[in-house]
């Protein structure tokens, strides 16, 4: 049987995010179920968990101050950061992708870069689900065994960045100005957040291997 992936989206923009994330799944081997704040989601229920990306992340959960162009949702905060934390107690692996890689980072006790620009002068902003940023997978990390360190050009649509890393997890990539790009648990069980859409990206065998990656440590865990 097909690994069951639970994903989270938006309320608000989920109906044409989760076909992408579906399809991937699908690809990888997996069966993805859809979930938000309005629908009930259990870890039991799955195999393996994908957060998806979306509005920014309340400040409130790690001590920062609202900027006034955030767009916030604190039942879907909730719910993401529950979930992460279930999914890591139960040794469920987890893909965070953009807003996901921050919840992941903000679950572990870290926190973020509100306006991360503003601290990188030298990483160059995009807003496009075009590959257009260029990025540096560090070597011995989980996502080079994945990936391979050669460089990769990906999307991006995020105005925030991790900045303390939270416990247990280490840095996995960086753009051309040192912003974080992704995210890796350093134990078990596997979790990786990324800064970039790889959902947009279906057509890249790097990025497909990302969800490979998520839906093969996801049969193991059944195991």
């Amino acid at each position: 049987m097909r690994p069951k992936i639970g994903v989270t989206v938006s309320r608000r923009t989920g109906w044409r995010v989760f076909p992408f994330m579906a399809l991937n799944i699908l690809i990888a081997g997996g069966c993805a179920l859809r979930w938000d704040s309005a629908r009930a989601a259990d870890i039991a229920m799955v195999d393996g968990l994908v957060v998806g990306g979306g509005d920014d992340i309340s400040p409130m959960l790690y001590q920062g101050e609202v900027v006034a162009e955030a767009r916030l949702d604190p039942d879907r905060d909730a719910l993401e950061r529950r979930l992460v934390l279930e999914a890591l107690a139960a040794d469920k692996p987890v893909l965070g992708i953009c807003r996901g890689a921050q919840m992941l980072n903000i679950a572990q006790g870290g926190n973020l870069h509100q306006r991360a620009y503003d601290h990188y002068a030298d990483s160059r902003e995009y807003r496009t689900i075009l590959p257009r940023k260029d990025i540096a997978i560090l070597e011995k990390t989980a996502l080079a065994g994945i990936a391979g360190t050669a460089p990769m050009r990906v999307n991006a649509l995020h105005s925030q960045a991790v900045d303390r890393l939270g416990a247990d997890l280490q840095v996995a990539a960086r753009d051309e100005g040192g912003m974080v790009q992704a995210i890796e648990r350093t134990n078990p069980p596997f979790a990786l957040g990324v800064q970039w859409h790889p959902e947009y990206l279906i057509y890249a065998r790097r990025q497909r291997a990302l969800f490979r990656a998520l839906v093969t440590a996801a049969r193991s865990s059944r195991c």
